[in-house]
């Protein structure tokens, strides 16, 4: 039986954990925070009847550590598939396990799901725990990468053609001749074999390859057809760091107050005046045109969006430059208004960004403290003398809070964003 004492020495990190008997794998789980997971189990066992089993016929748990959501997703669903372990019986919905199945003998390989491994001529992903999950990953990895689910082509191009959900379209290849087509069919199973790579759990590649795209596009000016790519970064992203639970981890989770905690203690050493942690801000500007310029405001009220809180700038002065000058006007605004003070600013990018707010704020006269997250690798820059940067381990789950709240902050810039632009456009 697994005790209390057992649960204390596991970490607090994202990963995969595995109760045991001896070699026999009983059970398989993942969380964001293992520890915290492990002790929902021990306090759910004294009122479920499949809890206790689990909890009581263990004798030990082992974990694997990954450095993100997305990855103890794909290891989970592969000890699964390895060890059929006892009680994960509910990862069979009543009927057997469901898997992502890509079809790749075939001339265009569909992206399916399917119930049972029953051809030697599929790759198989899986297990996954309920149809919801699977189709929510399908569902993301199409976003990024356009792929077909018609298990019968037609003569017309489908519905999700339209949307730009299935391009190339197979149906409208096989209308082609000649070297278009083959063109065209050689582009559709390039994008099946970035699917797969993203399935494996391979997805640094790709997402740098996006972001060289975007960089490219923007030094053109090309910004309508920048704007798809940055949207397909921001669900990758997503996809790598929370891809099935996004904003609930930080509405349900019952260790934010723990991560909370932790983070506070990591600032103090930054910032030793700091008294709590209460409500923390973070900004962002989306700015991919001349026009509809704006800026968002997003808030954790003890380490939980505070949706109410949210707040949308459009740009006054559309006459400025540089997302810097942009981010100095936001920043003026927000506290020209009698809003609960934050005990703490997060602004999305680096020494630069973190520079101008603090001016700002030396401008203003207010003392609160500010902090920078950069990417590539996502790291803090700290508000203070030197701009000291601090690269948490990827699997840190306070970090993550952190990375939720800069990601929260640019899905709402940007949905006030493309609402601005969908507006003039119907003008």
């Amino acid at each position: 039986m697994i005790e209390k004492k057992q649960s204390e020495v596991l970490p607090s990190d994202i990963g995969v954990y595995l109760f045991k008997i001896g070699d026999e794998v009983l059970y398989v789980g993942k969380s964001i925070n293992i520890k915290a997971r492990v002790r929902s189990h021990l306090e759910n066992a004294k009122l479920d009847r499949k809890e206790f089993l689990i909890v009581n016929s263990s004798d030990s748990i082992e974990t694997v550590i990954v450095d993100s959501e997305f990855k103890a997703l794909i290891i989970e669903s592969q000890l699964i598939k390895k060890y059929h372990p006892k009680y994960n019986v509910i990862w069979k919905d009543g009927k057997s396990y469901l898997y992502i199945k890509v079809t790749e003998s075939e001339v265009y390989p569909k992206i399916l799901l399917s119930r049972k491994e029953n051809d030697k001529e599929s790759l198989y992903f899986g297990p996954f725990s309920s149809v919801k999950v699977a189709e929510s990953l399908i569902n993301d990895v199409r976003h990024i990468i356009p792929f077909c689910t018609q298990k019968k082509l037609s003569k017309t191009h489908c519905f999700y053609s339209k949307i730009n959900l299935c391009r190339p379209c197979p149906n409208l290849i096989n209308l082609r001749d000649g070297e278009e087509k083959k063109d065209l069919k050689s582009l559709y199973r390039k994008n099946i074999k970035k699917v797969v790579k993203i399935l494996k759990g391979g997805v640094t590649d790709i997402l740098t390859g996006l972001y060289r795209e975007l960089k490219k596009l923007t030094k053109l000016k090309k910004y309508e057809e920048a704007i798809p790519i940055r949207n397909k970064i921001f669900r990758l992203e997503r996809l790598i760091n929370h891809p099935v639970s996004n904003l609930d981890i930080l509405k349900t989770n019952m260790s934010n107050t723990e991560n909370l905690a932790i983070f506070f203690k990591e600032l103090k050493k930054y910032f030793p005046d700091l008294k709590k942690l209460a409500r923390i801000e973070a900004y962002d500007i989306s700015n991919l045109r001349e026009s509809n310029q704006v800026g968002s405001m997003v808030v954790l009220t003890n380490g939980s969006v505070d949706k109410k809180e949210y707040r949308r700038f459009q740009i006054k002065n559309q006459k400025l430059k540089s997302d810097f000058e942009r981010l100095v006007e936001v920043i003026e605004r927000r506290f020209k208004n009698n809003w609960p003070k934050p005990d703490l600013l997060v602004v999305d990018g680096g020494r630069p960004q973190v520079k101008t707010v603090m001016e700002v704020m030396n401008k203003i006269k207010m003392v609160i403290p500010i902090l920078g997250i950069a990417k590539n690798p996502d790291r803090l820059v700290i508000g203070s003398s030197g701009f000291p940067t601090v690269r948490f381990p990827q699997t840190y789950p306070a970090f993550n809070l952190v990375r939720l709240i800069r990601d929260e902050s640019h899905r709402f810039a940007k949905k006030y964003h493309l609402y601005l632009r969908k507006r003039d456009f119907l003008v």
